[in-house]
């Protein structure tokens, strides 16, 4: 369950929260990735721990269990479709770092289809003597022939690149092949690569990321790329990123996507004159093309070609006339959200455009077409009261894959038409767990603005209200991420088949009831999010569903973060907090790895008002001795090159220094995320369910 990505400021923050930060900070020699003095101290809290959690009797069955769900052959491999075939990527207890599949159509709605391996990335790693982890492909689009494998030294944001013909089954010798580095890349055609990242030294953001795009032909090395687009060192987000749409009527639409700031964006059309800037708001994402119409989707109020747009609009753009004039857009409405409504994903077959939202936290799937210049919309027959999940579509015909879930319900993968309007169920996953004695409800409670906050509650249907059931919140808060429900594998069994009680909180700084929702929580304005989590949690309390002492938390990267500042502002609500791959240094974060990326969710020190308030609920600032903290799981990976592990590093060393007892763990290999492998990540979830276990069960 954990998700790694990114009203009015309330003072009632509790008595612990705004008192004066620290400001010295012996701590900083723990911030290298790999000095080996920091690696020394990190295997010995690891040693601490593991001697803690894996002597727990719990630890081998849940480790065990873990294991078995996530290398289970019978789970939904999820499909790709290219040129006309369906491709897999697959992990098990065989192939630890996975293998690379294809099959027919045809023989994947079958219950057991012939797959044949493309490419093995075991092997791969034995044979160069590397860590490969996968990190996808990008192939290009017309001729479905050619594909960029992307793939990473540990799990790290930073990849390299190296074409594959999957029509021979090898990688292309003398083929493109870009060297390590964070970097975006896009097919122009069959010849052609538009590539950001670093080419000459300084051509990095404050943030680490690319900010120019080069063209690269086939058989020229990487120095003899041409530039076509410059941006700026003091770009924010990710990076300057060229993508290239085509649409199943032939057009083709080349696009470059300049991040200003975290959430605000320039985009730019490549043209027979060069390079030119989309009138677009700053807060617009281009998603799509269909029938020569670009898709995109406005976060912001605009109001273009004498049309008025609120935030959550899907708009199209003709084209054709956009070329003509970028500075000239006359946007059409394709999609205009309800009250409680908000677009989740949005892509093109080849003559639809299939819309994935969401109405009060559950799944719905459009499908528009273009008919006599109109748009008309029709909602696929997929089941009622699920997260409903966009799983690929296809540009050369219409078809397309959604997944439904639920929290009990185990994932359905379905085979959509999007001419016939049809849906046909290809693969269901097997129960992993019992929720024969379960039941789903959702609940809202006011916080301290009034907004009311719904939360999904998941628990046996005999439970007790007597204040004594074992609770987990889980929660993220931020970057217009929405949180749904989906099938609690994991947590199913080593949680709710103990009797455990699992709450997700759908708090503001998330995507649930589209921007609004999400800018409720920016910046200074950020006290709402922990406001509205702690009332969920008191609401829990109220009920009688639990009580401090059987009530834990647990969040990862900015729902860490989220923990952090809970554990700090209101100790006495919790007796465990599983705080993973977290921020938790905000005076500092845009010190560390990508943190200037995310200025504009969190804000940033050189501004005094936003230093203020970061310096009131960082966590490693507002730690205070003589405070009786829960014991925190702190941990993080080795590898994370996105928040990095600085963070828990920091946190877990002050910690010591106050007395304060606490359980640190970093994985020395995996991104920002629970591991590099399936193993690392079942006994990451052994760890966290363990500790719960020890914390939250008995009297």
């Amino acid at each position: 369950m954990h998700v790694f990505v990114l009203g009015l400021f309330a003072l009632a923050l509790g008595s612990t929260a705004m008192a004066e930060p620290i400001i010295d900070d012996p701590y900083l020699w723990l911030e290298p990735f790999d000095n080996p003095d920091v690696m020394k101290w990190v295997h010995a809290e690891n040693a601490k721990t593991q001697a803690v959690l894996e002597q727990d009797p719990h630890f081998e069955r849940f480790y065990r269990d873990a294991l078995t769900i996530a290398e289970a052959h019978d789970r939904i491999p999820t499909p790709s479709i290219i040129g006309g075939a369906i491709f897999n990527f697959w992990q098990d207890a065989d192939h630890v770092r996975g293998i690379w599949r294809r099959t027919t159509v045809a023989d994947y709605r079958n219950k057991d289809p012939h797959w044949k391996t493309v490419l093995d990335l075991d092997a791969l790693a034995r044979s160069e003597k590397a860590n490969w982890v996968w990190k996808g492909t990008v192939c290009e689009e017309r001729s479905q022939r050619r594909c960029l494998v992307l793939l990473s030294d540990g799990g790290e944001d930073a990849i390299t690149a190296r074409e594959f013909d999957i029509s021979t089954g090898h990688f292309v010798p003398k083929g493109f092949a870009l060297p390590h580095g964070k970097q975006r890349v896009a097919w122009e055609d069959e010849n052609t690569l538009l590539i950001s990242r670093e080419f000459d030294k300084g051509e990095l953001t404050k943030s680490g990321y690319p900010f120019v795009v080069k063209r690269l032909k086939r058989g020229e090395p990487l120095s003899r790329a041409r530039e076509i687009f410059r941006g700026s060192a003091d770009d924010g987000g990710y990076g300057v990123d060229p993508v290239v749409l085509h649409d199943g009527a032939g057009h083709r639409a080349i696009v470059i996507v300049r991040p200003i700031s975290t959430f605000e964006f320039e985009n730019y059309l490549v043209t027979g004159r060069g390079v030119e800037r989309l009138a677009l708001p700053g807060k617009a994402q281009v998603d799509s093309l269909v029938s020569g119409r670009l898709i995109v989707t406005v976060k912001e109020n605009w109001t273009a070609g004498g049309v008025s747009i609120a935030p959550g609009t899907i708009v199209d753009l003709d084209l054709v006339a956009a070329v003509r004039s970028p500075a000239n857009l006359h946007p059409g409405v394709v999609y205009a959200p309800g009250p409680r409504e908000a677009v989740q994903a949005v892509s093109a077959t080849r003559d639809a455009l299939i819309v994935g939202a969401l109405d009060n936290v559950r799944g719905r799937l459009f499908i528009y077409r273009l008919r006599s210049g109109a748009w008309v919309r029709e909602q696929s027959p997929l089941p009622e009261n699920s997260t409903v999940s966009l799983v690929d579509t296809d540009l050369h015909s219409d078809q397309a894959f959604a997944a439904v879930s639920g929290f009990l319900q185990p994932s359905t993968l379905w085979a959509i038409d999007a001419k016939r309007l049809s849906a046909t169920s290809v693969k269901a996953l097997e129960p992993k767990f019992d929720a024969s004695r379960d039941i789903v409800e959702q609940h809202e409670v006011a916080s301290s603005d009034g907004v009311k906050i719904p939360y999904f509650i998941v628990h046996r249907a005999d439970m007790p209200l007597d204040g004594s059931n074992p609770t987990v919140i889980n929660a993220y808060g931020g970057f217009e991420v929405a949180r749904t429900p989906s099938y609690l594998a994991i947590v199913g069994k080593l949680w709710l088949e103990q009797g455990g009680v699992f709450v997700l909180a759908n708090i503001r700084g998330g995507g649930e009831f589209g921007p609004a929702w999400h800018e409720a929580g920016l910046k200074t304005r950020r006290q709402i999010i922990y406001d509205d989590f702690a009332a969920v949690a008191r609401d829990l309390i109220a009920r009688k569903i639990t009580s401090p002492r059987h009530l834990g938390i647990q969040g990862g990267s900015n729902g860490g973060l989220l923990m952090g500042v809970e554990m700090t502002q209101h100790p006495e609500l919790w007796n465990a907090v599983d705080i993973a791959v977290p921020l938790l240094d905000m005076v500092r974060f845009e010190q560390i790895a990508a943190g200037t990326s995310w200025v504009g969710e969190y804000g940033s020190v050189s501004n005094p008002d936003e230093r203020a308030f970061l310096a009131s609920i960082s966590p490693y600032a507002q730690l205070k001795r003589g405070v009786k903290y829960p014991e925190p799981l702190i941990w993080t990976t080795t590898k994370d090159d996105r928040v990095g592990p600085q963070h828990a590093r920091k946190f877990a060393a002050r910690m010591a220094e106050f007395g304060n007892p606490y359980l640190f763990y970093e994985v020395v290999e995996g991104g920002h995320g629970a591991g590099a492998n399936l193993r690392e990540t079942a006994r990451t979830n052994a760890f966290e369910w363990t500790y719960f276990t020890r914390k939250l069960v008995g009297e």
